[in-house]
Order: C-alpha cells, then structure tokens, then sequence
C-alpha cells in the first residue's frame, strides 16, 4: 500500500476549490475564444483566417510565458509544501520581474519583424490574408508583457490553492474582451482591430488587478516590500523547470504553427475550417487545461513534503477524474456539434470539413488527451523536465509534422491527414509517459524516497 494518504495535503474539499474554478476559467476562456471567431467571422473568411494564423503564432508565444510560469508554480508549491513560506514569497518577485523583462523583449522583436515572420512561417498566403495578420500581430505584441504578468501572478495564486482569485479576474477580463469585440466588430466595424484591440485592453486590466491583489500580506505567498534584487538561486530555481518546459512548448506551438503553414497551402477554405476546428477543439480539453493547473499546484506540494505516496495517490486521483470528465464533456460536443457549427455562419464547403476535423479531435481526445499532457505535468512538477522536453520535441517533428506532410500532403489527406498526424503524436506520447510513470525515474529527480 501506500503511504502517507492518513496526513493528506488536499482533502476532497481542497481539490474541489482548486479544480472547480480552474474548470470554470478554462471554459470562460474557450468560450470567449469561440465568440471572438464568431465576431470575426462576420468580417468575412479573410479575416478568420488571418486571426487563426496569428493565433497560432500567439499560442507559441504565450507558451513559453506559461512554461516561465510553471516553473514558478513548481518552485513555490514546493517550498510552500517544505514549509519555506518565505522562500517562496521571494519566488514571486523573482517570476514576475523576470517573465515582464524577457517578454517586452520579445513583443519588441515581434513588431520589428512581424512581416517577416509571417512569411517565415505561413510562407505566401493571400493578400488579403496577409494584410489581415499583420494588423492582428502588431497588436497582439503589444499584449504579451501584460499577459506575462497575469500569467505570472495567477500560477503564484494557484500555488496557494487559490484558483477563485484567478477565475474572478478571468471574468472581468473576458467581460472587457467580448463587450470591446462587440463593440469593435458590430459597432464601430472594424474587423480585426475591432477584436485585437480589447484583448489588448483586458490583458493589461488582468494583469494589473492580480499584482495588485498579490502585494496583500495576509496571501501566504505575497509580494514582500523590500526593494527588488535578482536571487540566482531561486531564479535558477524557476528557470530549471521554466527553460525546459518553455523549449518543449515553444517547439510544440511551433510545431504547430509549420502544420498549419502546411494547412495554408491548401487554401483559404481549409485555413477557416482549421480555424473553427481549433477554437472548436479546445472545448474538449477544458477539462484537462484545468488538471494541467491543478497538477502543477498538488504534486509540486507533495514533492516538497517529499511525500512519494502522496504523489502517486494524487497522480491517479486526478488522472482519472480528468479521463471521466474529458469523456462526458467530448461526448455532448460530438452529439451537439451539427448545431454548434451553424453558429458560424460558413459556407458549407468549410463547415462539412471543419466537422471532419472536430470529429477526429474529439473522438479520439476522450482516451489519449489525458495521458498525452496531464500526466506528463506531474513529471514537470517532480522536477523530470529533460526527459518530456525531449520525448516531446522527437514526437512534435516526427510524427506531427513528418505525417503531416505524408498523409497530408504526399497522399493528398489535405487537413484531413494533418489532423490524423497528431493523433498518431498522441499514441506515441501515452506509451512513452506511462512507462516514465512506472519506471519511478521521477523518484531520482524529485530526491524522494519511494515509500509505497
């Protein structure tokens, strides 16, 4: 048997106000996300997928700043979890200050080049495709720094089992967003800007409210007043975790950024219905988003205690209510999804695809999606970076992208294949993150003892 589950660190009750509202923040998210293509998509197909394309894009970036921030999550749960309540409110500072400096960098690069890095990546696209991207792009960099910061301080909140603080910012957030895309797109018709520009404006709101709501002392992990200095150890600290995990998602969202540059050869109609498929998509992992949160913040506390028996114990708790809860959520997707997509108001030429897409998607999210990328997360928060960096590279590259240009390309799949490629990437995934679980490998890098 084993151990360690008489003294447990997260009652049922405890979970329950750690999951529910990340449950809730990643459905709000998805969500907002469907309303912002269904505004969009009244600005005509161009439009839909110049924002796809730059959302893609974004998703890289945005990435790497949630691997920064989960390299804080684990750092500060795991002194939190020793008892170090210091330590970690010195972490704090430390992430933030770090994230908003290398994020400004890199909105700066984005906007000097934007041309060429649309280009670079979805290589010739229509003009009016272009020209949408660019706009969108342009205003997006001048997002990223906000983004940072209340990536920033919501995995700090989250560390501290407070994932209500992060939900009620999320809806004032998506409140500013969808009000200002209304506004933006029917009103004033702006098209893209009418979109770009609130996202903008609710980033910076979010952010803002959530450093100011960390600066309160009575938070157990709390922004101390003495004047900032950089610490190297705790900094090396959140960037063992943060660098890796940033690698490994930089090259999946880049991974799949060369995909869809695979999908914009196959011409705008595929373009949109990726698009939809995507935003589409997502709805069938609110539910594991939310466990990728919740894993970070439980297993991280369990490997400060260090506590072996409490990691695995939490590992199959929360692996399993993920399994039965992605299963009911995709399965009234799939049955619901005829009508979801009149929503969009598409042609029926990238409506029939995208419901091919979400099919593949969704049918096969309910028994691979969990094991592909929930459970690789307690291996992050044991400290066993290296080994999904690097698992996940090889299968981004050889069997996302390989296949893609085999089945999608070469056998003339279209999207259709793209699509049967990362699912070919999710098989690959389960077997090799199971077997790492069961080896215990994790043992060595946590510097636990296995008590079972």
């Amino acid at each position: 048997m084993e151990t360690s589950t008489t003294n447990q660190l997260f009652s049922k009750d405890d979970l329950k106000k750690l999951i529910i509202p990340l449950l809730f923040e990643q459905a709000l998210a998805i969500t907002v996300g469907m309303a912002d293509t269904v505004m969009i998509s009244s600005a005509g197909e161009a439009a839909v997928s110049g924002v796809s394309l730059i959302d893609m894009f974004n998703n890289l970036i945005i990435s790497v700043l949630a691997a920064l921030a989960t390299g804080g999550a684990v750092v500060t749960s795991q002194f939190l979890g020793a008892g170090k309540k210091e330590d970690a409110c010195k972490s704090a500072k430390q992430l933030i200050v770090s994230s908003v400096c290398i994020t400004i960098g890199i909105s700066i690069l984005v906007m000097v080049f934007c041309n060429g890095i649309i280009s670079l990546f979805f290589g010739k696209i229509e003009a009016d495709v272009f020209h949408n991207a660019v706009i969108y792009m342009m205003i997006s960099a001048l997002s990223f720094p906000f983004l940072a910061l209340y990536n920033s301080c919501a995995a700090l909140f989250r560390s501290m089992g407070n994932s209500k603080i992060t939900l009620k910012v999320s809806v004032v957030e998506n409140i500013i967003n969808i009000g200002g895309n209304a506004l933006g797109v029917y009103v004033l018709g702006l098209g893209v800007e009418g979109v770009a520009i609130p996202s903008l404006i609710s980033r910076a709101v979010a952010g803002f409210i959530l450093y100011h709501l960390l600066k309160n002392p009575s938070n157990e992990v709390h922004l101390l007043k003495e004047r900032f200095h950089i610490d190297w150890p705790v900094i090396h600290k959140i960037f063992y975790i943060g660098i890796p995990s940033g690698i490994e998602n930089g090259i999946f969202q880049l991974g799949r950024v060369i995909v869809v540059s695979i999908i914009a050869g196959f011409g705008t109609v595929q373009i949109a219905a990726n698009g939809v498929a995507n935003s589409l998509d997502s709805m069938g992992c609110i539910v594991g988003q939310a466990m990728n949160l919740a894993m970070i913040t439980v297993i991280g506390r369990c490997v400060g205690a260090g506590d072996s028996g409490q990691v695995r114990h939490y590992t199959k708790k929360l692996l399993k209510i993920t399994y039965v809860c992605t299963f009911v959520v995709n399965s009234i997707i799939l049955l619901c999804l005829p009508w979801i997509l009149k929503c969009y108001g598409l042609s029926t030429e990238t409506t029939q695809l995208s419901y091919i897409l979400v099919m593949i998607h969704n049918g096969m999210a309910m028994f691979l999606w969990p094991a592909s990328f929930v459970l690789p997360n307690m291996l992050r928060a044991c400290n066993d970076v290296r080994f999904t960096m690097v698992l996940s590279i090889f299968s981004m590259f050889v069997f996302r992208i390989g296949f893609s240009y085999i089945i999608g390309v070469n056998m003339g799949y279209g999207a259709i294949g793209v699509w049967i490629a990362m699912v070919l990437d999710w098989i690959f995934r389960v077997i090799c993150f199971v077997s790492r679980y069961l080896s215990g490998h994790w043992l060595k890098t946590a510097e636990l003892k296995d008590n079972r």
